[in-house]
């Protein structure tokens, strides 16, 4: 019992349900256009399972957990589909009818953090050393 509670403990949650890939499923097929090359020791599924955990959790891609698959593998399929233009291609599709509110999905005020000089707020311009101060005099 211990055992399988420690296994669940260290298992990544995973967030594609079977009725979402149903719908998925077959836009990741038209979006990646074709199978060339050697098939992936990893599903389509997995794959973007763990992408979705490196997105989630802002961890670097040596941290994907050993159950989610091969870091480095993950990391070469994910800039592949980069450059063949897949994730381009799925996100668009995605804006079609089967997923109309997926762009309300993924972003929210609360994951997107900005560093506190980026709100465009004016260099301060005070003086911050005495003899600035008496040279402003």
């Amino acid at each position: 019992m211990v055992a399988s509670f420690l296994e669940m403990a260290s298992t990544p949650r995973k967030v594609i349900t079977a009725e979402v890939w149903k719908k998925l499923e077959p836009l990741v097929r038209k979006a990646k256009h074709s199978a060339a090359g050697a098939p992936p020791q990893q599903s389509d599924r997995d794959f973007i399972e763990a992408v979705l955990w490196i997105a989630r959790t802002g961890s670097p891609w040596r941290d994907l957990p050993e159950q989610m698959g091969n870091w480095n593998h993950v990391y070469v399929r994910f800039r592949t589909w980069e450059q063949r233009g897949v994730w381009k291609r799925l996100w668009q599709s995605l804006q079609e009818e089967a997923f109309a509110d997926a762009r309300l999905l993924f972003i929210d005020s609360t994951c997107v953090r900005a560093h506190q000089h980026a709100a465009g707020a004016p260099k301060k311009t005070a003086a911050t050393k005495l003899w600035d101060a008496l040279a402003a005099d």
